[in-house]
Parts: structure tokens; sequence; C-alpha cells
């Protein structure tokens, strides 16, 4: 069975934001921690949460993936700027105990000039700082479209911050089939050539969610803009193959699409009557 879900609202709780899923069809979904733009965190309401656990057991719903804000930059230029980013993400983590054995996916950032050697090793002392052993949330890294100084716009730029970090087998990577498109890797004509170099230079073993996106700009542009499925240039057709690959088909797939919740609906109906026909 194929495990999608979409971008959804936290806003009015984890027990409304799972039955919105459930409403459109969704089996798994995401949410921002807080704000995307930044700022404190609204605090958690346990009965709501208790409330979400049982809904989310009942209907197997998962795994959640929590998106960090995009304010978040580990390896600005700016001392503020990335102590900021510290404290959120070790705010996030500490909240995500109470969704045991979930996701968080982060922006490893941009280095506004410093270098990539320079941003990677920042991005990795933050997650040396942040990690512990006995956390059960996996951190992910975000495949990046690689626009202005945007560090993980390449599989390499990924192995090297995970190289930096400790306790590797907390970390793994979001594939972003939008930002993996605009950064160069064409999906569309040669997806198993794309995942043949993921797996050398990362490893398949710590992919763990896919952000299921069309792209608006065509292979290589590096300008991040999400379309809706099969209206822009990955086209429906690889998108399918996507989902049905073999080595994909068995992961969390997450729409980012400019939609609202009928047409994330729509997409979620497309998506399952096409998984298995590739």
């Amino acid at each position: 069975m194929l495990n999608i879900g979409c971008h959804l609202s936290v806003a009015k709780g984890f027990t409304a934001m799972g039955r919105d899923g459930l409403a459109i069809g969704a089996s798994t979904c995401q949410f921002f921690t807080r704000n995307p733009r930044g700022g404190r965190a609204k605090e958690i309401d346990q009965a709501d949460l208790a409330r979400f656990l049982e809904l989310a057991a009942e209907h197997r719903l998962g795994p959640l993936l929590a998106h960090a804000p995009y304010t978040l930059n580990p390896c600005s230029a700016d001392p503020k700027t990335r102590n900021f980013a510290l404290e959120t993400m070790r705010d996030d983590l500490a909240r995500m105990k109470m969704l045991p054995g979930n996701l968080y996916n982060f922006h490893p950032g941009s280095h506004v000039g410093q270098g990539t050697e320079i941003g990677v090793a920042l991005i990795a002392d933050q997650l040396n700082t942040v990690l512990t052993p006995h956390q059960t949330t996996t951190v992910l890294l975000e495949t990046m479209a690689g626009k202005g100084s945007e560090i993980g716009g390449s599989f390499r730029e990924l192995r090297q911050i995970i190289d930096g970090v400790i306790l590797q087998e907390k970390m793994g990577v979001c594939l972003d089939t939008c930002h993996v498109h605009d950064a160069g890797y064409d999906i569309v004509h040669d997806l198993d050539g794309v995942l043949a170099e993921f797996d050398a230079v990362i490893g398949l073993e710590r992919l763990r969610a896919i952000h299921l996106n069309d792209s608006l700009n065509p292979c290589g542009s590096r300008k991040d803009r999400h379309a809706r499925i099969g209206e822009g240039h990955l086209g429906l057709a690889a998108i399918v193959r996507v989902i049905n690959h073999p080595l994909l088909r068995h992961l969390p797939f997450l729409l980012e699409t400019p939609n609202e919740l009928p047409g994330y609906a729509s997409e979620i109906t497309l998506l399952r009557e096409a998984f298995g026909d590739a």
C-alpha cells in the first residue's frame, strides 16, 4: 500500500491535523514544529496529543515528519542566527520525545559566503551538540536545489555533513523530487542512475522519506519552485515511476505541492490509483 500524505497544519492541534489527513485519504503527514518563519513554538496540549496518538495508532498513521522552520540556518555567518538554529533544534527535538519514533527534517542552510567547507563543519557541530544517544527521533537532512550559497544541493555535501556527525545512527535523508531535479539530478530520464549515485555516496539505507513535488523549472535550474503533480517539468509519468520504484516504494511520500486540502485529496487519489501500475 502506498504510504502517502501531505503537509498539514497543526495550528488547531494534533488531533485536528490527524483528522484532516484521514479525511483526504492520507496515511502519513508532515507538520511544522512552529511558524515556518521562526519564533516560539506553541505549547503542546497533552490531552490533545494523547487523543492524536490514539487516532494515529488506530489508523496506522505515520511515520510523522516534523519540519523545522525555514529560518533555521546552522551555518550562518551571524552567531545570533546560528544560536537561534541551535536553540530551535534543541527545543524541537525535546518536543519530539512526545512523538517517539518519528522523523525531524531540516534544510541544511546557507553558508552565505563562508564557503562550503566551513558551512558543512558548522552544521555538523550543531548536530553534535543537539543529538543524544537515547533519542528515538531520526534527524533528516533534506536534499536541496543548490540555489545561491545553499548547502545540500549535492549528495556529496550531505555525505560530508553526516561524516562530521558523531551519532550517525540518528541521521537520515529526505529526498525532495523538485529539489534534486532542480539541482541537476535527472530523475525523469535516469532515476536508476540517480539512485545508484545516492547509494554510492550516502547509502540508500539512510533514505527515510520523500518530498513528492513537481517542479516549475527545468532540470539543473537551481530555482526550487514546486508545482502540482503532473503540472511541471517532472511530469506525472516520472513521479509515478518514483513511487513505484522497488528501492523507494516502501518509503513515506509527503506532498508539498501548492495546494489546499481538496487539491491534496485529488493528488493522493491520483497517486494511489497509479501505485503498482508502473
